[in-house]
C-alpha cells in the first residue's frame, strides 16, 4: 500500500488517459499528462537547489499548475509551504523569515516585490506561476527531463501550514506524509458510497488552506477523481459549472452554502449531481444546512478539524444519524475527549462542557521552530484544541465555542455561537457575527454584526423580542450593527478579530 500521496498518485497516473484536472476554460489535463509535468517540475526544483526535506513556499492562485507543483514537491522529497494569497509583504516577510524556504514561487505580478524581499532576507530568487500556467516555473520546465522520485518515510515532513494567528502570530504546523495520507484514508472511509475513479470534485476553496488541501485536493488525488478547478469563487460561474460538468462532491464553508441558498436565481440551475458536501473551516449554522439540503437534495454535513490535525478529526455520518448542530463522530483511528479546561487533565462527564482534545495519526509533529508553543498544545499525548464543547450519550461531539471567544457579562458566560445560531434563523438575516467588547462595569458587552437579506430592514425591537423568547436576557446583544458585508478570510470564514479591532480602534 502507498504510504504517501506521491506513491498513490503515481500508481494511479502512470499511463492513465482519464481526466484529472478540468479547468473553468474547459482545458483538461489527464492523469498521465499530470504525472509527466510533475516530473519535469520536480527537476526544476532540484535544479534550483531544492533538496529532500527543504521547504518550498508557494503564494499563487488556485490553478492546475499549482496542483502539479504540489505533486512535484512530493516527488522531489520537499515539503510544500502554501501561503495565503491575501498576505501583505509585511506578513510575507515574517513568514519567510520564520520558515526559511529553499525556494519561493509567487504570482508574476508580485515578482519584483517578492524578489526584493527575498534578497533582503538572504533567500533565493523567486520563480513565478500564474493562473493560466504563465510564469518562469512552467517555462523552465518545458524542456526539462523528469527528475528522480525521492522516496521519503511516512514520518518525513510533507507540508508546513501556518495557522490563522487568531491568538497570536501565525505558527507553522508541521504535517508529515503519514499525517496527510492517513487523514485522506480516514476521510475516504468515512465517505460511505464514495466510488474511486468515478467521482468529480468541485474545487472552489483555496488550496493554501488545510481544509481544501485535504478534503478537496488530496482526497481527489488519492481516489482517482476528476478535479474541476475554479481559481476564484464567482457564484454564477460556479453554478453554471455544476449544471454543466456535474460534480458529485463540493466541500466548502458555511458562507459558501449560505451564498448559494440566498441567490435569487438559484432555481435556474440544476444542482442534482452533487451527492456529498462537507462544511468545514468554522461552524455550520443549522438554518444554512437545512436550506441547502432542501435546495439540492444532497447531504450537507458538518465536520471539524484544525490545521494541527491535517485537519479532519470528526464528521457527521453521511448515512445514519446526522445530529443537527453536532460536529459528528470521531474519524476511524481518532480519539476525541472532553477535558477539564482548568486543569487540562480530568475527563468531563457526558454533557459537561470542557476543552476538546484529540489523539490520532493525523496530529501534527509540532510547530516549526516553536518548541515552546508545541509544548502548550501537545500535552499528555493529546492535542489541546482551544475549543469548548461536550459529548453526548451517543458519542457525538458538539462545539460550544472557542475558549478564547467566550464572553463574560457580569459573571455570566455567553457562547457567541449560541446567539449566532438564533440570528441566522431570524427571517431577515443572511449572516451574523457576535463579539465581546470591554465594558467598564460589566466586564464585557455583546455586539452583533448583521448582513440582511436584500430589501430587508432591521426592526431591532422585534429582533430583541425574538431573542428573549429563546435565550436568557444577559445573552442578548447590547448593540446591533447592520452591514452590507462582513470581513472574511480567503476561504470565506468570518474574521471576528477584524471586527474586534475595528471596535477597539473607536475607543
Amino acid at each position: 500500500m502507498a504510504n504517501h500521496l506521491w506513491d498513490g498518485f503515481d500508481a494511479l497516473g502512470a499511463g492513465r488517459s482519464a481526466p484529472f484536472l478540468v479547468l473553468e476554460s474547459r482545458r483538461t489535463i489527464t492523469y498521465a499528462d499530470a504525472s509527466e509535468i510533475a516530473g519535469k517540475l520536480s527537476a526544476v526544483l532540484v535544479a534550483r537547489g531544492v533538496r529532500p526535506g527543504d521547504r518550498v513556499a508557494v503564494q499563487a492562485e488556485k490553478s492546475a499548475e499549482m496542483i502539479l507543483l504540489y505533486l512535484a514537491c512530493m516527488r522531489a522529497g520537499a515539503a510544500i509551504l502554501p501561503l495565503n494569497t491575501a498576505y501583505t509583504l509585511v506578513e510575507l516577510e515574517y513568514l519567510l523569515s520564520d520558515s526559511t524556504p529553499a525556494l519561493i514561487v509567487c504570482r508574476p505580478s508580485d515578482e519584483t516585490a517578492v524578489a526584493s524581499l527575498t534578497r533582503r532576507l538572504g533567500l533565493s530568487e523567486p520563480l513565478t506561476l500564474g493562473v493560466d500556467g504563465d510564469g518562469s516555473l512552467m517555462a523552465w520546465s518545458a524542456d526539462a527531463e523528469a527528475g528522480p522520485i525521492v522516496h521519503r518515510t511516512p514520518e518525513d515532513l510533507a507540508a508546513v501550514l501556518y495557522t490563522s494567528g487568531t491568538t497570536g502570530r501565525p505558527k507553522g504546523a508541521m504535517l508529515t506524509h503519514s499525517n496527510l495520507y492517513i487523514n485522506v484514508l480516514q476521510c475516504s472511509r468515512w465517505m460511505v458510497g464514495l466510488e474511486p475513479g468515478n467521482e468529480r470534485m468541485l474545487a472552489v476553496i483555496p488550496f493554501f488552506h488545510v481544509f481544501a488541501m485535504t478534503v478537496a485536493m488530496n482526497l481527489a488525488i488519492a481516489n482517482g477523481m476528476v478535479m474541476i478547478i475554479h481559481p476564484k469563487f464567482e457564484l454564477k460561474h460556479v453554478l453554471a459549472d455544476i449544471a454543466q460538468k456535474k460534480p458529485t462532491l463540493m466541500p466548502g464553508v458555511s458562507t459558501l452554502y449560505a451564498t448559494i441558498n440566498n441567490y435569487a436565481f438559484i432555481h435556474k440551475y440544476d444542482l442534482s449531481s452533487i451527492k456529498m458536501c462537507i462544511s468545514g473551516g468554522g461552524p455550520l449554522p443549522v438554518e444554512v444546512k437545512q436550506n441547502f439540503e432542501k435546495l439540492t437534495g444532497c447531504a450537507l454535513v458538518e465536520g471539524y478539524g484544525l490545521t494541527e490535525s491535517s485537519p479532519v478529526t470528526s464528521c457527521n455520518p453521511l448515512r445514519g444519524v446526522n445530529k443537527t448542530g453536532s460536529i459528528g463522530l470521531p474519524l476511524p483511528g481518532t480519539v476525541m475527549e472532553v477535558i477539564d479546561k482548568d486543569d487540562g487533565v480530568t475527563p468531563m462527564k457526558v454533557g459537561e462542557i470542557g476543552e476538546i482534545c484529540i489523539s490520532g495519526p493525523q496530529v501534527m509533529a509540532g510547530y516549526l521552530n516553536r518548541a515552546d508553543e508545541t509544548d502548550k498544545v501537545l500535552r499528555n499525548g493529546r492535542l489541546h484544541t482551544g475549543d469548548l464543547g461536550y459529548v453526548d450519550a451517543d458519542g457525538y461531539f458538539f462545539i460550544v465555542d472557542r475558549l478564547k471567544e467566550m464572553i463574560i457579562v457580569g459573571g455570566y458566560k455567553i457562547f457567541p455561537r449560541q446567539v449566532e445560531e438564533l440570528l441566522y434563523a431570524y427571517p431577515a438575516v443572511v449572516e451574523a457575527a457576535v463579539i465581546g467588547l470591554t465594558h467598564p462595569t460589566r466586564g464585557q458587552m455583546i455586539k452583533a454584526f448583521l448582513v440582511l437579506k436584500e430589501g430587508a430592514t432591521l426592526d431591532e425591537s422585534a429582533l430583541k423580542d425574538y431573542l428573549r423568547k429563546n435565550i436568557s436576557a444577559y445573552a442578548i446583544p447590547h448593540a446591533f450593527e447592520v452591514r452590507t458585508s462582513l470581513p472574511k478570510s480567503a476561504i470565506g470564514k468570518i474574521l471576528k478579530k477584524e471586527l474586534v479591532a475595528e471596535e477597539n480602534a473607536k475607543h
